[in-house]
């Protein structure tokens, strides 16, 4: 796996790149800027970027900015995007395309090496990773909304649907069937009027669901 890594922090970026380097994947270029993540990546075609979400030279969105249009330059190319706090709306841009793909983590976790290097290999497998403190705030917002109709149980495997895990990681994490997970999110695709012929990207919007009616 090769990525591309945008962040100006150098004790950061360079932890990140040796970390990688143990794990067998390749780091073809560490940037600091937004234009300079969106030449890397049209350079080094990496399979994963992984990007701050706030960069030089006004430390706001220019990470996020550049991530968003990579998606849209590179449909499908697989985006983590590593902030300090819990900004939500940025979360539901990444997934607004519906394909998949993409992690939104704070920078805490990168310290979890095992876990990091799981979500980041999940993300570039086509999965959604969305760190725990961001669903907890969301979970904890409440109000009138579409997951309204939904029992606890189905809101508990939606939240690890976010969270990323599969259907059989849900199910060890409630100590359930996996019969018992599919007929769940069979539940939530239909409560949430997600047809089947949302086909692949259900999921995802399920999710996506979820984070936009916070």
């Amino acid at each position: 796996m090769r990525v591309v890594i945008a962040e100006d922090n150098v004790l950061l970026s360079t932890g990140l790149e040796l970390l990688l380097g143990t794990k067998g994947i390749e780091v073809a270029a560490v940037v600091t800027d937004g234009p300079s993540l969106v030449e890397s990546v049209d350079l080094n075609r990496p399979d994963l970027v992984i990007a701050d979400v706030r960069l030089p030279p006004s430390f706001r969105d220019e990470g996020i900015k550049a991530a968003l249009a990579i998606r849209q330059a590179h449909p499908g190319l697989p985006v983590l995007v590593l902030s300090q706090y819990v900004e939500q709306v940025y979360a539901r841009e990444l997934l607004a395309d519906g394909s998949g793909g993409v992690g939104y983590l704070l920078k805490d976790r990168v310290g979890r090496v095992g876990q990091f290097i799981d979500d980041l290999r999940r993300v570039a497998g086509g999965g959604t990773v969305m760190d725990p403190e961001v669903i907890a705030q969301l979970m904890a917002a409440g109000g009138a909304n579409a997951l309204d109709r939904l029992t606890n149980r189905e809101r508990e495997v939606l939240s690890l649907m976010a969270h990323g895990l599969s259907n059989a990681e849900i199910g060890q994490r409630l100590s359930v069937t996996d019969n018992a997970v599919h007929k769940h999110i069979g539940n939530i695709f239909a409560k949430l009027g997600l047809p089947p012929s949302d086909g692949g990207h259900r999921r995802v919007l399920a999710v996506l669901t979820f984070l936009d009616h916070r």
